[in-house]
């Protein structure tokens, strides 16, 4: 469909912005359906006041991963039909193994190193891991050193993205992913196997550890992927949005990697910072890992920020100016937009920053 061009523009979508105006993309299908570009006299940020539930939020999961003394613990922040997006502290490995029958488990290591222990054998973890776990996986975690992930159990199947003109290779080769080898349990194993189903934990016990494969082949299992391992797109000249960076398609959401890369250093006139936008059909919910973070402000690994539908986001003030001689990014992320609203969980309430949504307010304006 060819666009209506109407009023003061930039022709380049994210390319010289008008002077004196602030882009914002209207867009739906987390941009890749229908669009427009609005070109405001202010930043849509710019808000005095929010009343009710759609402001912007952030949680600092810090105070939990300090607590993290003994087996796993599991504390659900967001969750919705499709999704729940919970943190795993644990040092110290469950005397049990742990199979899902509701969803698939997706983890990412935030702190920590050890094992984890499967049907298929056993993966040694490292933080900046991504390991999926199948639904009907006998499972657990045996932590060298105090462990956090930060778990999104989809209530689907985890699939890899279209590459589509990239290609096959694009994003990380597939032979980088890692997959675990059939290995003896330990002598002092568990027999003890605790099975989730609706919500529900059923208890099985057995004479003998139930990781006994010898081996296995197909096509379904265990895998891991590390961030080190993914290779970002980007471009000289203009600002990618946030779906170019997809790692992982579920139903329902999906999960994106933020990762150090150079920024839009071959055009001056392009923006170097996310591009102001309405959510209009996905939540978002962004995990810092580690780095530096410039687009926003009082943001340390371990916290969590939440833009629901409805209302915009986009760069804080300042931001634009934190690039000036800065030629790349070093961030590391964790990005989950879900396409049905996001609930809190009891366990948010606790870390919540409060008045987070007054950081895009310009000081000075009263």
């Amino acid at each position: 469909m060819i666009p209506y061009v109407k009023g003061r523009v930039a022709v380049q979508a994210h390319v010289g912005v008008p002077e004196g105006t602030f882009e914002e993309e209207y867009a739906r299908e987390g941009f890749f359906g229908r669009y427009a570009h609005l070109y405001r006299r202010h930043a849509p940020v710019g808000w005095t006041a929010i009343q009710g539930d759609l402001r912007p939020r952030a949680f600092d999961a810090n105070p939990l991963f300090a607590s993290g003394e003994g087996g796993p613990r599991r504390e659900i922040i967001l969750e919705n039909g499709d999704v729940e997006i919970a943190f795993v502290v644990m040092d110290r490995p469950a005397p049990y193994y742990y199979r899902n029958a509701d969803g698939d488990e997706l983890y990412f290591v935030h702190k920590g190193d050890g094992c984890l222990e499967t049907d298929f054998g056993p993966l040694q973890y490292a933080p900046g891991d991504y390991l999926v776990v199948p639904r009907g996986t006998a499972h657990r975690f045996v932590p060298e050193r105090a462990t956090v992930l930060l778990e999104t159990l989809a209530f689907s199947e985890y699939r890899l993205p279209e590459k589509g003109m990239l290609g096959q290779h694009a994003l990380f080769d597939p032979a980088v992913i890692r997959v675990p080898e059939p290995a003896a349990p330990s002598a002092d194993a568990p027999r003890e196997l605790r099975i989730r189903r609706a919500g529900e934990l059923t208890r099985v016990t057995y004479p003998y550890c139930p990781l006994d494969v010898v081996g296995w082949k197909g096509t379904l299992t265990v895998w891991q992927l590390n961030v080190r391992d993914i290779r970002p797109v980007l471009s000289d000249q203009y600002h990618l949005p946030p779906s170019a960076h997809t790692t992982f398609v579920a139903n329902g959401f999906v999960v994106c990697t933020f990762l150090p890369r150079p920024l839009e250093n071959g055009d001056p006139r392009a923006m170097r910072v996310p591009f102001y936008h309405s959510n209009i059909d996905y939540d978002e919910v962004l995990f810092y890992h580690a780095g530096d973070f410039f687009s926003r402000t009082g943001i340390r690994p371990g916290m969590l920020t939440f833009h629901p539908q409805g209302i915009h986001h986009g760069p804080q003030p300042g931001a634009i100016a934190r690039t000036e001689g800065v030629s790349r990014t070093n961030e590391i992320a964790v990005m989950i937009d879900t396409r049905r609203p996001l609930r809190h969980a009891a366990a948010a309430n606790g870390i919540e920053v409060q008045d987070y949504w007054r950081s895009w307010r310009n000081p000075e304006v009263k």
